[in-house]
């Protein structure tokens, strides 16, 4: 039994008759849609919701692969399945090296599609999870003070507090005391743990 999950599932297809066809299919499974007609119309009307995309790779003014570049570009991250018509399977292909998670030839089975949005919906899932855990980090660190932030950048570095302290021109015990405010407002545990949170937010 394929395992469910929650979000909605953004259609982007310029055949009028498939669309309204998937999302009744989508629907009856009770799934969340929203359907578009053109990349621009998705692209004016997407709120960030979580979700996945089932994305025609031939489509007039914007096609899927520009979408996909420019969803990328905007920080849009939707787990896509592309759909292609048998001569555009190179196409198809290039979307997946550009991070699509499947693709789908049409015409194809009806039975195929839902185990296939649900696996693309537990991804969303998971990129969503992360996206957050990334912007709670970026608000953290966005708490400390300059001089935090700089105790920070040398410590992840590997510097020992009397090379940091060197390197600021300030003591070895002020280095400490700001190495512990530092753990305590990023919330970590560990050294290995602030590296890692280190890698999200300093360039």
């Amino acid at each position: 039994m394929t395992t469910r999950h929650s979000g909605t599932v953004f259609i982007v297809d310029d055949d009028d008759d498939f669309r309204d066809s998937m999302q009744w299919l989508l629907e009856s499974d009770d799934l969340s849609v929203q359907s578009f007609s053109s990349a621009r119309d998705f692209l004016s009307n997407y709120k960030g919701e979580k979700g996945c995309m089932l994305l025609d790779v031939r489509m007039p003014e914007i096609n899927g692969l520009a979408l996909q570049q420019i969803m990328l570009e905007r920080d849009i991250r939707l787990p896509i399945v592309v759909l292609s018509g048998h001569g555009d399977i190179p196409m198809a292909v290039t979307a997946m090296k550009n991070g699509a998670i499947d693709f789908l030839e049409k015409p194809f089975d009806d039975e195929v599609l839902i185990p296939l949005v649900q696996t693309a919906l537990g991804k969303a899932t998971e990129m969503f999870a992360d996206q957050q855990q990334q912007e709670q980090v970026r608000t953290l660190y966005e708490s400390l003070s300059r001089r935090e932030k700089e105790v920070m950048a040398l410590v992840v570095t590997g510097k020992a507090n009397r090379e940091v302290a060197e390197e600021l021109g300030i003591s070895p015990k002020t280095v400490e005391v700001h190495r512990s405010r530092v753990m305590s407002k990023m919330r970590a545990e560990s050294l290995p743990e602030l590296v890692k949170q280190a890698a999200q937010v300093i360039l």
